[in-house]
This record gives structure tokens, sequence and C-alpha cells, in this order.
């Protein structure tokens, strides 16, 4: 448990998938298009995921990797690199379909294969969980129920303010996620929202990173170190990535998705320097929410 006037110790993860993994855009969400996109256009995945491992063995700080199946499957040896420098891996599924569009039994499958893929490439079988896009929403609280049938333990998937494809009233604290129809209590890292204005921001991953300047970001750090929080950032290989592959999507996407890529690692690396990580797993222990 945390000391007094000790910060809390933050959550660092990564969601490992390629430059073609982005939901909701006509030409990419077609999976059998994505090994001809692999070959006319290039992969950065293995390039950029290996960029992240040295920086993190630098600042000596343990992260969580949460694999796409479909990834584990064709990059095997880059599952074993990060198994073999100390991360912790999860499942961020197979196909990167958003839970919402998916019947019980299709992602029940979809969760079992991408488990075996990573199994098959690191030998560690997965115990946590992020969905794809935050994509667990009112009404899809059944998916709690297939991942503790599945054996995952933790769950990483709730977004607790309004966006484009997730969402789901909750606090962000990290908890224990009742709402089951089971009953049945799943431990939950949920992402942070900051208040700016009396309005919620999301400020720690992703697009939201890239395009906030780091003074902001740190003032999201240092409200969610007032409240004794844990921080949850989450980032992609392409957030890394200028080289990044364009593809005609709307000018809102265009945006989210492109902006700001030559500032991720200086922030990333700024953050490593002035707060304490540990991986998504130590964090929801170290709040006494996931038993050792």
């Amino acid at each position: 448990m945390m000391v007094a006037n000790e910060s809390p110790l933050h959550a660092l993860s990564f969601d490992i998938e390629d430059w073609f993994h982005i939901v909701d855009i006509p030409g990419l969400d077609d999976p059998a298009k994505w090994d001809g996109l692999e070959r006319e256009l290039g992969t950065l995945v293995e390039r950029r995921t290996d960029e992240i491992l040295a920086c993190l063995a630098r600042h000596h700080t343990r992260a969580t990797f949460f694999m796409l199946g479909w990834i584990a499957d064709r990059h095997p040896s880059l599952v074993r690199r990060i198994a073999e420098a100390g991360h912790e891996l999860g499942s961020h599924s197979y196909w990167h379909r958003r839970v919402y569009t998916l019947s019980p039994e299709e992602f029940r499958d979809d969760t079992l294969r991408s488990l075996d893929a990573i199994e098959r490439a690191s030998g560690v079988r997965p115990t946590g969980y992020r969905a794809p896009s935050f994509s667990i929403l009112k009404g899809t609280e059944w998916a709690f129920d297939v991942l503790l049938d599945a054996g995952i333990t933790w769950d990483a998937s709730l977004f607790p303010a309004p966006r484009g494809h997730g969402g789901y009233p909750c606090t962000d604290a990290p908890h224990l996620f009742r709402a089951t129809p089971s009953g049945r209590a799943m431990p939950e890292l949920p992402l942070g929202v900051m208040r700016v204005a009396g309005r919620g921001l999301c400020f720690s991953g992703g697009g939201y990173m890239r395009v906030i300047p780091l003074w902001l970001i740190e003032r999201g750090f240092t409200q969610f170190n007032e409240r004794g929080l844990p921080v949850v950032v989450y980032l992609h290989p392409r957030d890394f990535a200028p080289d990044c592959p364009r593809v005609p999507m709307p000018i809102h996407r265009k945006f989210k998705c492109y902006t700001g890529m030559t500032t991720t690692f200086p922030k990333l690396e700024a953050l490593l320097a002035r707060h304490r990580f540990g991986t998504c797993s130590d964090v929801l222990r170290a709040r006494g929410v996931l038993s050792e």
C-alpha cells in the first residue's frame, strides 16, 4: 500500500498493434486486407516497440504490453523480447474488434484465440485484458463474465468519459467492478480523467497525449497525485512513428491519429524521469484491488 507523503505508483501500458489497426476507417477495418497493407506500405510495430523497450530499459521501468493476438501470431519473436525484458503481457483481443459489435460467443472466441496466440509466442498466458478502443459500454457488462471464464483476473478496459468508440460511467480510481450479470467482481484499472474548467479531459494516452502539451499533462499528474490516485498511461507503437503511412479519413480522425508524433518520446522520457511507474497489475495490487 502507498506510504504517506509518497507519490502514487502510476501504470504504464502499451497497446501493441500496427499502424493499420485503427478502428472504423474504410480500407483498414477488414482483416483480410492487413497482410496486403504490410506488403504494400510496410509495418512499424517491431521497430517502434523495440525503441519503446530500449527507452524503458534506460529508465529501469516495467510496463504492461497489451498484445493483439494477430500481432503475436505474425511477430512471435517480438512477444518473446517483451517477456524476456521482464514486462507484463496482457491481451488486447485477437482481431481488434470493438466489444459492442460482437456477440458473447464471438467475444469469447476472439479472447481465447488471443490468449492462445500470446502464450504460444511467449510461454506466458496473460491474466489481464484491455478492450480495443475501450469498447466495453453500458449493456456489454457480460464481457466481464466472458473474461473471467477465460481466466482473466483483472481488466483495464473502462474509459470513464464519453468518447467516439467507448466510454463507461464509473470512477476513475482502481476498483472492483461488480455490475456483471453473474455478480462476480472484476478488478478494474480505468483510465483517468483530469478536470479542466469543470470538464473531464483524458490526458495520459494515445492521441490525447500527443496533442496535449507536456505542462498540461503534468497538471493532470498533479491532480491525481493530490487525490492519491494512479494515472494510467497508454500508448501505441504508431504514436511514436512520424513515418506512419497515411490513409484517407475524416479530418477530425486525421488530426487525432497523426498529430504530435514527434513529441511522444520526449514526453514519455520526461514523465519517466519525474514519476514512478509500474505494470497495471502492480498498481492494482498496490491499491489492494488485486490479490497477490
